[in-house]
This record gives C-alpha cells, structure tokens and sequence, in this order.
C-alpha cells in the first residue's frame, strides 16, 4: 500500500520534470563530466566508439520543473523482438548537481516515460549507485566495482592499503624494478594490447576489442585540442630493459577507470603490479582525477584479483542491478 502510494506520488511529480534528446553540445557534456566523477560507459567518446561500430547513440539531459539541467544519460538504441527497439543507459545518468534520492526517482520515470513516448518500447537503466527504483521492475542482479577517492592525502591513500598489500609494495619498491610511464601513439601501447589478448584466449574471458582504445585515444586528442596524453595513461614496470607488467587506464573527465594489465611470471613474483598501482594512483592524483574504478569485482570466480582491488584500499560499490 505505501509503495503504490509512493508511485502515485512520483508519478504526479514526474509531469513537472523533462528530457531534451540531442540538444547537448559536446562542450558542455564533457564540462559536465570533469565536475562530476562518472563511468566512461557515460562518456561521449564512447558513445562515438559505439556510432563507429554502427549502434546508434542518444544523448539526454535531464530538466528539473525550472527547468535546469540535473542529469545527463547517454544511451545505446539496439533492434528488440524484430518490431521494436530496446534502450539501454549503462551506469547513467550522471547527476550534475546535488539530488535527494526523491528527485533520482522522479527524474528515472520522467526519463523512462518520455523514452517509450517517442522512440522505444523497452527501456533499461543500471544506475551507478545504490537506491531503491520505485515503479521499475529490476530484470537483472547488479554488479560491483571498487573505487578509490584520490581527494584523500597521499598518507591517507597509504594508510587505506591493506597490510599484505601494503608490504608487497614495499618489497617492489626496494626491488629491480623500475616504475615508468609508457608512449601514447599505438605503436608504444600495441604490444600490451597482444598480450591482453593473448590473456583472453588463455583464461577464456571477454573484454572490449582493442581497436576500440586506439579510437577512444584519437578522439580524446581532438577533444582535448590535441593533447598527446589524450584518454589513455599506461604505465610499466621494468626489470633491466624488458616490461615486468603493464597497466593501461582509460582517463575521462573526474574520473580514470583502470582497463587492462599484463605481468611476466618475474613481475608476479616482485609485486609489479603493486607497485604500478600505487604510482598510478599519484599520478592521477597530480593530474587532478578525484575518482579511480578499479572495474567489476566477483569474489568466486576471481577471488585473487578482488583481494588485489580491494586490498589497494577501494571500496566495494554495489550496484543494484538493470531495471525496466
């Protein structure tokens, strides 16, 4: 009874609220972006990586009853039971201002309302947070990441480590390896892509294909007026002349989300991926991110690498799963 009279309630908010579809220059989506720390499933480089591939992409703003922009949700449209289409925003939308979790719900019902009304009949949003979604019905369980915040001190972020992790770094710090920042042209970076693959076809696991960051790279550069760093920040760790390990992180807006690794058996052993990590996260730090996604975490299937996440200090952001 409170639920449906909730509903009712958000359902008579929600007619004072609207979308605008397309109307958002790239200027300010990406303005909106570098205040507000978001997944780069919401990031217009990626929509355009997703046109590329021939999927169609919207992009919506939010407008509250002043009509003042509060939400941005990109949007993948894809072919549904042959006649229709289905609708997805993944970990969207970005609130660009502070919203009570009232306001969240009423936006979603306004944003999945106006959808059905002129382009689908299928709607599915996977918000990037935990809330309660009055009036959807969740379709699928939801997903977990863990994130660092880089506004903490330097001796905050050290003391966040866990002690076996924390003593790993320490023993690398002391070893052979030689922590460095790789090039950013493809030729630098395509010999950790082969091995990334190389890693797919042994442990049987999918990911985004590699072509996608070269293209992610070449639009972040004309975005950001040339800027040779672009959207990528690769960093290694060396012993003598050869790579130890490898990590490749995707940097959008407030926030850089860590894509790929690579360790040798040798840089395994040494703690080289503790060790670029740690560096990583300074040098994001400098550079101005407050947010670092360390990606999904599944403690039965990859035990080992959610220690690892979880262990650089993280939280454990669960997410409650796709809703219609």
């Amino acid at each position: 009874m409170h639920l449906s009279y909730s509903c009712l309630i958000l359902s008579f908010m929600s007619k004072h609220w609207s979308i605008s579809v397309d109307q958002t220059p790239r200027t300010r989506w990406d303005a909106a972006l570098n205040a507000v720390p978001a997944p780069y499933q919401q990031d217009w480089s990626y929509g355009e990586e997703l046109v590329r591939t021939g999927a169609q992409v919207i992009r919506i703003a939010l407008n509250d009853p002043s009509g003042n922009i509060c939400g941005l949700a990109q949007f993948i449209l894809r072919p549904f039971a042959m006649i229709a289409r289905f609708a997805l925003c993944t970990y969207g939308p970005v609130w660009v201002r502070p919203m009570t979790e009232p306001e969240k719900q009423v936006a979603l019902r306004t944003l999945r309302r106006e959808l059905k009304l002129r382009w689908t009949r299928l709607v599915a949003i996977t918000v990037d947070e935990p809330m309660d979604m009055p009036g959807f019905k969740r379709v699928m369980t939801g997903d977990a990441t863990v994130r660092i915040e880089l506004t903490k001190s330097e001796d905050e972020l050290r003391a966040s480590l866990d002690g076996k992790w924390r003593n790993r770094l320490v023993a690398a710090e002391k070893s052979e390896l030689k922590f460095t920042s790789s090039g950013h042209k493809p030729g630098q970076y395509q010999w950790l892509l082969d091995e990334e693959l190389k890693q797919r076809a042994k442990k049987k696991y999918h990911g985004l294909p590699p072509s996608l960051v070269e293209r992610w790279q070449e639009d972040k550069q004309r975005a950001k007026g040339g800027d040779k760093r672009g959207g990528l920040r690769i960093y290694r760790a060396d012993l003598g002349k050869e790579p130890a390990a490898a990590m490749m992180f995707l940097a959008h807006g407030a926030m850089a989300t860590y894509h790929i690794g690579w360790s040798s058996d040798e840089g395994r052993k040494a703690g080289a991926h503790n060790l670029i990590l740690w560096n990583a996260m300074m040098r994001l730090k400098e550079e101005g991110y407050s947010v670092l996604d360390l990606g999904g975490v599944n403690t039965a299937s990859g035990a080992g690498i959610a220690r690892f996440k979880l262990g650089a200090g993280g939280s454990l952001i669960q997410r409650p799963g796709v809703f219609v």
